[in-house]
């Protein structure tokens, strides 16, 4: 049995594999909706969401390495870099030498950094209710349990 969408676009195949089905699809578009969201409630500050998750990590932790905030922020070396670099060149995240370890460099909030992410933290909350919007409460905890266990 096809449905209507599947009438108007195209032919279905016997396997029945459907792509809209697929978890990485689903996924997909629950990102798009998660940073159209997020894009809405931070805009007008020019904030990415890596960003946004940097800023936060060095305000919980107070400072950490480059390297060690990638991790804390599922970044790879190269993109933490960029992200670091860009709220460098904007004032908010400064840098420091490691006393224990002089080839390494620390990371942590400027003043201005820190008003910036103490500004923001509710517009994140807000992100996250917006886009578990659709789903009853329990149904929003198990979600957020179920992603926990994939990643």
């Amino acid at each position: 049995m096809t449905s209507e969408t599947d009438q108007m676009e195209g032919h279905v195949f016997e396997d029945g594999y459907r792509v809209e089905e697929q978890i990485g699809f689903l996924l997909r578009k629950a990102h798009q909706r998660a940073s159209a969201i997020f894009q809405g409630q931070f805009n007008e500050h020019q904030i990415t969401p890596t960003q946004f998750s940097t800023l936060v990590k060095l305000r919980n932790r107070g400072e950490a390495s480059q390297n060690h905030l990638g991790r804390l922020t599922a970044m790879d070396p190269a993109t933490i870099q960029g992200v670091t670099r860009r709220l460098i060149e904007r004032g908010f995240v400064q840098t420091k030498a490691d006393q224990q370890d002089k080839r390494k460099m620390l990371l942590s909030l400027t003043a201005e950094g820190e008003l910036l992410i103490d500004s923001l933290v509710q517009k994140g909350r807000t992100v996250t209710e917006l886009t578990l919007a659709p789903l009853e409460a329990e149904e929003r905890d198990q979600l957020v349990q179920l992603l926990r266990k994939i990643t």
